[in-house]
């Protein structure tokens, strides 16, 4: 793995450890430039903005889409902590980001989570839902379990407020 490339998973990371401590589910994603510039940083906001659609790939999106033309989303990388929800998946590939990159799929993340039956979980891999379209959008993960799991341990096990 490119050290660009680890710098940029461990910077979503951080930033889902700051939507951790910030009351949040812990994910955090940040976009970049094709020459490796971060351009804009997200994170989870569901519990505080009461909105379940607040996954941090998507604020990065809304935010994208409104900041940026739309070249500058096709030569953008788009780095996730965790794998991109079909949600996510989906805003992604309708925003021209033809580019991402995450630390820790979500069969990891469901394994670390454990089963709940109040929390869903829809098993559409981001592949999946990219190869649907007409377009190509690269994918490259699971990268640096280790790290990517660290800021969720212990959080799934406690009862949280939706």
């Amino acid at each position: 793995m490119a050290d660009h490339t680890r710098a940029h998973l461990l910077a979503a990371i951080d930033l889902s450890g700051l939507a951790r401590a910030h009351g949040n589910h812990p994910f955090g994603a940040l976009l970049t430039d094709r020459a490796g510039n971060v351009l804009l940083t997200a994170e989870n906001t569901v519990l505080v903005d009461r909105d379940v659609t607040a996954h941090a790939e998507l604020n990065l999106v809304r935010q994208a889409s409104r900041t940026l033309d739309p070249a500058q989303l096709t030569e953008a990388t788009l780095y996730s902590s965790t794998e991109p929800c079909a949600m996510c998946a989906g805003a992604i590939y309708w925003s021209g980001i033809r580019r991402v990159v995450y630390a820790l799929s979500a069969p990891q993340l469901n394994v670390i989570a454990g089963a709940d039956p109040d929390e869903p979980v829809l098993d559409l891999p981001c592949r999946k839902v990219f190869a649907a379209g007409g377009n190509t959008v690269e994918v490259s993960g699971p990268d640096l379990f280790e790290e990517a799991a660290a800021v969720h341990a212990g959080y799934w096990a406690q009862p949280t407020e939706d």
